[in-house]
């Protein structure tokens, strides 16, 4: 019994020793999402800084599939030591845990949230062809295909499915639901009029955008964003309860040091109220985070609130 109690107390006081000189090794950054991505951005647009600040390698690694979960697993299970973390989202942290028990991982315990880094609305797309002009329209117009419309997604799940449920359930109109495995094919579909409708983030529908196929009549933000400026929000268009954000932070795992997450939390918040990093990331649609990790805690929670009743009432599963 006294030789385990003093090996604890070596580890303890290793751990909080390794803590009070965080960081001494290079750090690695999970990014549940392929290269490329939203969140890959976000992650090269920090560590490159974060090295500089720490004097440490941070190494990006790209760990995709299963909707975020994989990448997700390989941060809960990694040592609680500050040199493992992850850039986590809506799904694999507030919205998995709703769709399926397959879970290989509990986001709420063997997850820390850190610090939010950014966020950004969801925007409604539909075919530059589609008569709709705003909201209003559409609605009027998605009312009138009987059930018809077919509306797409990155998946099922996804914060653009459960946009598209949470808009169907407070405007009053139906359709079916059509997956896709990411927002390229969800965005030609509509794009090509193999679909009518899509909520997606703005940089995965740009270049159609850009070449005419598709326009956008709304935002999910509460407010209107830097980079969405001329796009009105579902709020003020008469659905002040249809408000949906993809978010994005860094996460480490349960049990990690409070000093490593407090000297992280610090860091990064200097990080994002530079204007250069500001800019960065403004340019690609991606509102700057910060806050507490106490603030960040609050919002997954908040979320997972929100999405369990839209979920349970749509009879959405991934099992």
């Amino acid at each position: 019994m006294k030789r385990l109690l003093a090996i604890a107390l070596v580890t303890l006081l290793a751990q909080a020793a390794q803590a009070q000189t965080w960081p001494n090794q290079s750090v690695r950054l999970i990014v549940p999402a392929p290269p490329g991505s939203s969140l890959d951005v976000v992650a090269r647009v920090l560590s490159d800084r974060l090295r500089e600040r720490w004097r440490q390698p941070v190494v990006v690694e790209s760990k995709a599939g299963a909707g975020g979960m994989l990448g997700m697993n390989a941060v809960a299970k990694s040592p609680a030591d500050g040199y493992t973390l992850g850039i986590g989202f809506n799904g694999p942290i507030s919205i998995a845990p709703l769709l399926t028990a397959a879970m290989t991982y509990d986001a709420a315990k063997d997850l820390l949230p850190v610090v939010l880094t950014t966020s950004q609305p969801n925007v409604l797309a539909v075919a530059a062809s589609n008569p709709a002009t705003n909201v209003a329209e559409f609605v009027a117009w998605a009312k009138q295909q009987n059930g018809q419309l077919l509306y797409a997604s990155v998946g099922i799940g996804s914060s653009s499915h459960l946009t598209m449920e949470l808009f169907k359930s407070v405007a009053g109109f139906s359709g079916t639901h059509v997956p896709y495995k990411g927002s390229p094919e969800a965005a030609i579909s509509v794009a090509t009029g193999d679909t009518h409708a899509i909520f997606a983030v703005q940089p995965a529908l740009l270049p159609f955008l850009q070449n005419g196929k598709l326009k956008l009549l709304a935002a999910t933000s509460k407010e209107r964003t830097p980079g969405l400026k001329d796009v009105p929000t579902l709020a003020e268009s008469g659905y002040p309860g249809v408000v949906s954000i993809a978010w994005n932070g860094l996460f480490a795992p349960a049990g990690t040091p409070a000093n490593a997450v407090q000297k992280i939390n610090d860091d990064v918040n200097a990080l994002l109220n530079e204007p250069a990093i500001r800019e960065a990331l403004l340019t690609q649609g991606l509102v700057p985070g910060g806050g507490s990790a106490a603030e960040f805690q609050t919002l997954v929670e908040q979320e997972t609130r929100k999405w369990a009743p839209i979920i349970r009432d749509a009879g959405i599963k991934l099992d």
